[in-house]
């Protein structure tokens, strides 16, 4: 008795019965999703990933077919391959590595932004910043750096020192992507 409300007891006949169309749906569910991805599979080749790259000011990849994407991210750096699993992940202030074909590959530093992992294989990155790291500036980085400390050390409050961290943190990523 539950809640005021008798319930009947199966019998052993009938709870068997039931066991064994839950198990039978279940393995047809299984292979409808075998058969679904196997043919979303035959559907694109290995290089067919959608890459979409953007940030406020600059679109730097529309709907682009690349090869692999390097992406930085607080849970840690990773690739992303076509039939990667979907996923939404936040970025961290790095370099991300577009692998356009065998023998091309673009760098750009990010300060922070989003990237998406779509079940299509499509994936978008924005960026709150991006910028092409041969066009980095290494001697503004190290004033940048030098100015971030200054700020770090000259905060005043809770907050001015969150803010100057914020900014010591970027231009410690970007002193590291010019050195490696």
């Amino acid at each position: 008795m539950h809640c005021g409300i008798v319930l009947p007891r199966l019998d052993e006949e009938v709870a068997m019965s039931i066991l064994r169309s839950a198990t039978k749906l279940h393995a047809s569910v299984r292979q409808c999703a075998r058969l679904v991805t196997a043919a979303q599979q035959q559907r694109r080749g290995y290089a067919d990933m959608a890459f979409t790259f953007a940030s406020p000011v600059t679109v730097h990849y529309e709907a682009a077919k690349v090869k692999q994407i390097d992406v930085p991210s607080f849970s840690g750096s990773f690739g992303i391959l076509p039939d990667h699993v979907p996923l939404l992940a936040v970025l961290k202030p790095g370099v991300i590595t577009v692998h356009e074909d065998d023998a091309t590959s673009k760098r750009f530093f990010v300060s922070s932004g989003s990237v998406t992992v779509n079940d299509d294989s499509s994936v978008q990155i924005l960026a709150e910043e991006a910028i092409a790291m041969e066009n980095i500036d290494a001697q503004a980085v190290r004033e940048g750096l030098n100015k971030a400390t200054a700020e770090v050390n000259a905060a005043s409050n809770d907050q001015a020192k969150a803010e100057a961290l914020i900014g010591l943190e970027c231009y410690e990523a970007l002193q590291k992507a010019i050195e490696g």
